[in-house]
């Protein structure tokens, strides 16, 4: 391993507060044990995820429960400010998505998959792929104030599981490897318990009254594939000229199970 684990920053980019919890949240908590530094960003606020309070209302208060649900990680919180439904590809997110990478100077990065259920999603996981390989080309100008300098490397990309694992038309995606995510699997679920505010959402809007049930089962689905109790899937991106090396794999050693596709 060319770097310790204390002097690895992990970031994790999702779009929405609860989705790094649903998705990753248990490897967070099993790389943060082995000193890693520990990052995590939505785009959004959460700020379309009420039928009672009004946009700002509602992005003041899942703002605050991704904070608390950050500290149970241990975690560095950032909302990147985008809005709901409203996460687009074009110059000025990739630009204000490439200063973040700059700034924070990321080794290893989780984001959300190409392919999701929703909008958001996929055009949070096309701004970070892009950003990734934008962030090191000095000639890029993200415009910003104050702009960082450009990054000295690409960091490894992973993608985690789209939600229930599968893509638009019920398939279920591969993944290349899971994280036992066992012994870290209650503090995951209090970080996703912060939430309060998202499990009334999704009572309301889609008759789901199962936030943690779903997201417990399917942690479940994934640790039966390699034999354990509750599991992560994830799956790299080792497009040129990203990282290609399994830097997750060496980092969790017998933790990390290798998935045969």
């Amino acid at each position: 391993m060319t770097n310790a684990p204390e002097n690895l920053h992990i970031l994790a980019v999702h779009a929405h507060p609860d989705d790094i919890e649903f998705q990753c949240a248990g490897t967070l908590l099993r790389l943060r044990q082995l000193g890693c530094r520990i990052s995590v960003a939505t785009m959004t606020p959460g700020d379309c995820g009420s039928a009672e309070h009004s946009q700002d209302e509602i992005a003041a208060i899942r703002r605050a429960e991704a904070a608390a649900a950050a500290e149970i990680l241990d975690a560095e919180y950032t909302c990147l400010e985008f809005r709901d439904l409203s996460i687009v590809f074009d110059n000025d997110s990739r630009r204000r998505m490439t200063e973040f990478l700059r700034r924070t100077k990321p080794d290893l990065i989780f984001t959300a998959p190409p392919v999701d259920y929703m909008h958001d999603h996929e055009i949070t996981s096309a701004l970070v792929r892009d950003a990734c390989f934008n962030a090191s080309v000095p000639n890029y100008r993200t415009r910003q104030w104050d702009p960082a300098p450009p990054a000295n490397k690409i960091p490894w990309l992973y993608y985690v599981d789209p939600v229930e694992g599968t893509d638009h038309f019920g398939n279920r995606q591969p993944v290349d490897l899971i994280v036992d995510i066992t012994e870290q699997f209650d503090r995951k679920f209090q970080a996703l318990a912060c939430h309060a505010s998202q499990r009334e959402w999704l009572q309301r809007q889609h008759g789901m009254d199962e936030y943690t049930e779903a997201g417990r089962r399917w942690s479940s689905a994934r640790g039966e594939q390699v034999g354990v109790q509750y599991g992560e899937g994830f799956r790299q991106y080792v497009g040129h000229p990203h990282p290609t090396s399994n830097l997750l794999a060496e980092l969790l050693g017998s933790a990390a199970k290798s998935v045969e596709t």
